[in-house]
């Protein structure tokens, strides 16, 4: 009898209006955590101005939205190994509209900061939305959609920057917090179409379910399924993963799989550490922390030297107060940046491959970062920042394709899981660098320390063991 994988249904239908539906509904996820992250650069100076709180204060509210998510990260991640997809996003997206619409009700600070926390620990499930698309992708498809995908990322930052310019001039920031939090309705409103992964069915050994979908892909996108019935096997490879040697592809070994036991809980665990995935673990787990606090230091910087210039040569205490209207047009601005870093991303990933594009970028940050260890022109120094977080946001989107592929359907969300929380901690360290050491007149210090951490990331990339470019998902 013949037989067919999930791979070779998807490679046999192609990119088609079922997976540009799927790329919708996951990019709006994106799209509505982008928001939710955005709104700290706005919210804390409002607060503290309202409810007389002080700086401390201030910044401990972005301090427990990045805890929130640091916690949610490997909790949905665990939770999409073992429960599915599907669940993992509902309460997710659940979670994150819940408290981020309350919270514009909030009566004081500490119930604000409560339902924030709450907040961080359902955006902590984003990266399950990446994962998620990428399992009805096409191997060959993946690199380019990925990149399109990482779009709506940027248009959240953008979007909630424009938003905020026109709702916080005329209202209070209350309105901009239940208006952040619409998007995530809307998810909620379509979830009923939203499909499991057929990838994770037939890791659950759930044959029959996975071919519905399959057949609801078939009959979306208008192309037949191969002939046969669906069959899943696990791979175990017999070369190197680096790709074919002497012009041959790897032998593998197929075996059947007919068992739930291998998903989910402790043994997604066991396999990130296991001897095959244990090294591409580690190496992941840096990058993303290095791309995180390149990604939010980044942002930080651009409001940090602006001014670092005028006020550490003339020493004085205190700081000229920029205008809200120029604060949202800066962050406006600053936010097109990522565009470029996707276009560049997208041009290179499927002709270098992961590992060169992800090492380009993030030298290629560095490139753009040194000459601002120095005090620069004010115009020079939006450019380099500028070219800095177009290579930045590069590089992550790459990782954030990098990442799914080189780890199993059965420990995927978890693996990434608990990569995205690592990358959290980046994201709570950046600001001591950013903000404390530029605050004290340390710019030469603050940019060799994103210098060495951004220079030991792209060395970590090309250590990776795996180049993922064209190869099947487990």
């Amino acid at each position: 009898m013949e037989t067919y994988t999930t791979d070779d249904a998807l490679t046999a239908m192609g990119f088609g209006k079922f997976q540009a539906l799927v790329l919708v509904y996951a990019g709006t996820g994106w799209l509505a955590d982008s928001m939710e992250l955005m709104l700290l650069s706005f919210v804390g100076p409002l607060v503290r101005q309202q409810w007389n709180v002080s700086p401390q204060h201030e910044s401990l509210l972005s301090s427990v939205v990045f805890t929130g998510m640091l916690l949610g990260a490997c909790s949905w991640g665990y939770i999409s190994d073992k429960y599915g997809r599907r669940t993992a996003l509902l309460f997710s997206i659940i979670l994150t509209a819940g408290a981020g619409f309350i919270s514009a009700l909030s009566p004081n600070y500490i119930s604000l900061l409560a339902l924030r926390f709450l907040v961080g620990i359902g955006v902590g499930g984003t990266h399950v939305f990446s994962s998620w698309f990428l399992e009805f992708v096409p191997a060959k498809n993946r690199g380019a959609w990925m990149i399109v995908f990482s779009a709506f990322w940027t248009f959240g930052t953008i979007f909630e920057a424009s938003l905020a310019w026109v709702v916080l001039s005329r209202l209070s920031w209350r309105w901009l917090l239940a208006f952040t939090a619409l998007p995530c309705f809307v998810l909620l409103v379509f979830f009923v179409i939203a499909p499991e992964s057929p990838r994770y069915l037939c890791v659950q050994n759930r044959i029959s379910d996975a071919t519905l979908v399959l057949e609801r892909m078939s009959k979306t996108n208008r192309v037949a399924l191969p002939p046969g019935a669906l069959t899943y096997h696990t791979e175990t490879q017999l070369l190197d993963d680096n790709g074919p040697q002497n012009g041959h592809l790897p032998v593998r070994i197929m075996t059947m799989s007919s068992s739930k036991s291998g998903s989910g809980g402790i043994a997604a665990l066991r396999k990130l550490f296991s001897r095959k995935l244990l090294r591409s673990t580690l190496l992941i787990w840096f990058v993303w922390f290095a791309n995180s606090f390149a990604y939010y230091g980044l942002v930080l910087l651009t409001s940090q030297l602006s001014d670092a210039n005028r006020r550490c040569k003339s020493a004085q205490k205190s700081e000229a107060h920029q205008n809200k209207s120029n604060l949202y047009k800066d962050v406006f601005i600053t936010s097109l940046a990522e565009f470029p870093g996707l276009v560049i991303s997208a041009i290179i990933v499927d002709w270098f491959g992961r590992k060169a594009t992800m090492w380009i970028l993030l030298f290629g940050c560095c490139g753009f970062l040194g000459p601002l260890a120095v005090h620069q022109k004010e115009a020079l120094t939006t450019a380099l920042l500028f070219g800095a977080r177009a290579c930045g946001m590069g590089s992550s989107t790459v990782l954030c394709l990098y990442a799914p592929e080189v780890y199993p359907t059965s420990a995927r969300s978890t693996g990434v899981g608990i990569a995205t929380a690592i990358g959290k901690i980046g994201g709570i360290v950046c600001p001591l660098i950013a903000v404390g050491l530029l605050r004290s007149c340390h710019q030469m210090e603050a940019v060799l320390v994103f210098e060495l951490v951004l220079g030991l990331a792209g060395v970590a990339c090309i250590l990776f063991p795996v180049e993922t470019k064209g190869r099947e998902m487990k």
